[in-house]
């Protein structure tokens, strides 16, 4: 009788143990998700209070709802997700690019001292360049096309991509090099079985930053240039601005 009280008690229990891990789930869900959803809250109530203040024409400045009202209007055609279409096919060419350059570039720099000093400080200068400077430059070399806007992006993302792989390089341990070169890895194996496992995160998180600056330069060569008459996401922002005006 015992034995029995006991084990109806034990199965008693289990219901109200089973959902602790799924609430425990949701609220680090929540405690993950509140503070990005209080931001675009927040930027949104800013946005509004400031269209509210007069300190620009609506023409110029709309408030959140006219373009929320305007975005829905524009996912109802097509030509709006071949404009994406067009900027993410942009965008993945150049920065596939920029990636095998940065790549390419910081092993070189790497492995001769010699183009270390010769180009290792001006890496660093090209990371800070504005990408959109090099579009004047790329429009006398290739005139309003496509290979001017990767230009553009290859010039955004290439310099962050290799500076963050030559930083991860230069803090791989010397024992860890000694090592691999005590096992047989020399040359461009000791780079690819040693030194670029062990610069890995150093490594990602210079695409991580080449993907934002390639994005950024992408953006400003297709406000600035219209190449091959493709509908790009910028083109598109770029007749919407002139047609409000």
């Amino acid at each position: 009788m015992a034995a029995e009280l006991a084990s109806q008690l034990r199965s008693a229990d289990v219901p109200h143990s089973v959902p602790r891990p799924a609430r425990r789930s949701a609220m680090s869900v929540w405690s993950a998700a509140w503070p990005k959803l209080a931001a675009v809250v927040l930027a949104v109530a800013i946005w509004q209070l400031v269209v509210w203040s007069g300190w620009r024409p609506q023409s110029t400045l709309p408030g959140p709802w006219p373009v929320l009202t305007r975005l829905s209007h524009d996912l109802q055609h097509l030509s709006f997700y071949a404009g994406i279409g067009v900027t993410l096919r942009r965008a993945a060419f150049g920065y596939a690019i920029a990636a095998a350059a940065g790549v390419a570039v910081a092993i070189l720099i790497a492995r001769i001292k010699l183009v270390r000093r010769a180009v290792g400080s001006l890496l660093v200068g090209l990371q800070s360049m504005p990408s959109i400077a090099w579009f004047p430059l790329a429009i006398l070399l290739l005139q309003h096309s496509e290979g001017a806007i990767t230009l553009v992006v290859l010039m955004g993302a290439a310099p962050a991509i290799a500076g963050g792989l030559l930083t991860g390089i230069d803090q791989v341990q010397p024992m860890l090099i000694r090592v691999g070169r005590a096992m047989g890895a020399d040359g461009l194996r000791l780079y690819r079985h040693v030194i670029l496992p062990a610069a890995l995160p150093a490594l990602v998180g210079g695409l991580k930053q080449g993907w934002a600056f390639a994005w950024r330069s992408l953006m400003s060569a297709e406000l600035v240039a219209v190449a091959g008459n493709q509908a790009s996401v910028g083109q598109q922002l770029q007749s919407a601005r002139n047609l409000s005006g």
